[in-house]
């Protein structure tokens, strides 16, 4: 499984209202989120951002509120995965729960700019940014994680696993 697209860049401590504003939370329906996804952040991302991009931030990405209404809504916009340097420990969790890919790699964070073209292979912990012939390294997704991503999140994984 690999990941390619544009890369949107953000800074640091991007917290769970900029991702999905909490006027938005009367909903879960994902395609609903994914339309005011990063709004407080960049009104127009929901709008530009294309099926495979790649969000790259900096440290502390996805604090504040616990909700899963964040990575629900990135993963729903067609975010590829999200590449920061670290991240708030319950985004962490929430992300692979419901099925997004995140990296953490200072040196991709750092390397990065605003509408490069990368591309990341999972298993393999490699990030290419494509425009400017560099490589850098994120700790590789196990298999076993990969496959809760490709089964789209935790629920579905342990539903398929029981259908067995």
């Amino acid at each position: 499984m690999m990941i390619q697209g544009k890369a949107w860049k953000f800074g640091a401590d991007v917290d769970t209202d900029a991702i999905i504003p909490a006027r938005y939370l009367n909903t879960s329906d994902p395609a609903e989120l994914a339309k005011y996804c990063m709004e407080d952040a960049d009104p127009e991302f929901a709008n530009k951002v294309k099926p495979g991009d790649v969000i790259v931030a900096d440290k502390n990405f996805g604090c504040g509120s616990s909700r899963e209404h964040a990575p629900i809504a990135i993963k729903a916009a067609g975010v590829g995965c999200v590449i920061a340097k670290s991240y708030a420990r319950i985004f962490y969790r929430n992300a692979f729960n419901i099925g997004l890919l995140i990296f953490e790699s200072p040196e991709a964070a750092d390397g990065i700019k605003e509408g490069d073209e990368i591309s990341v292979d999972p298993g393999q912990g490699l990030i290419k940014n494509l425009t400017r012939g560099e490589e850098y390294r994120a700790t590789p997704v196990p298999d076993f994680m990969q496959q809760i991503i490709a089964a789209g999140g935790l629920i579905d994984y342990v539903s398929q696993r029981l259908k067995k």
